[in-house]
C-alpha cells in the first residue's frame, strides 16, 4: 500500500470543481423558482409551465407517442365497463 502515490492536489483540485458547480447549481436553482414564483403572481398555472418545459426537452416523435399513448388509455379506460367493486369505494 506504501507503493502507491496518490496525487492529492488533482483529487482536491477535482473536488473545488464538482463543489463550485453544485454551489452554481444551487444558484441556477433558486432563480428557476424565482421565475416561477413572477409567473405564479401574474396569474399563470406554474404546473402548466412546468409541464410545456417538459414536453420541449422531448423531441417531437417522443410527445407524439406519449400523446398516442394517452389517447389510447383515455379510450380504453373510458369504453370498459365499470368496475362494481371500484364503482363501490367511489
Amino acid at each position: 500500500m506504501s507503493d502507491i502515490t496518490i496525487p492529492g492536489g488533482k483529487i482536491r483540485s477535482f473536488i473545488e470543481r464538482i463543489e463550485n458547480l453544485d454551489a452554481e447549481l444551487q444558484e441556477l436553482n433558486e432563480q428557476k423558482r424565482e421565475v416561477f414564483s413572477e409567473a405564479k403572481g401574474e396569474g399563470f398555472d406554474v404546473k402548466i409551465l412546468k409541464e410545456i418545459v417538459k414536453l420541449r426537452k422531448q423531441d417531437q416523435d417522443e410527445r407524439d407517442e406519449r400523446e398516442s399513448l394517452l389517447d389510447l388509455y383515455m379510450r380504453a379506460m373510458e369504453t370498459a365497463p365499470a368496475d362494481k367493486a371500484a364503482a363501490k369505494a367511489a
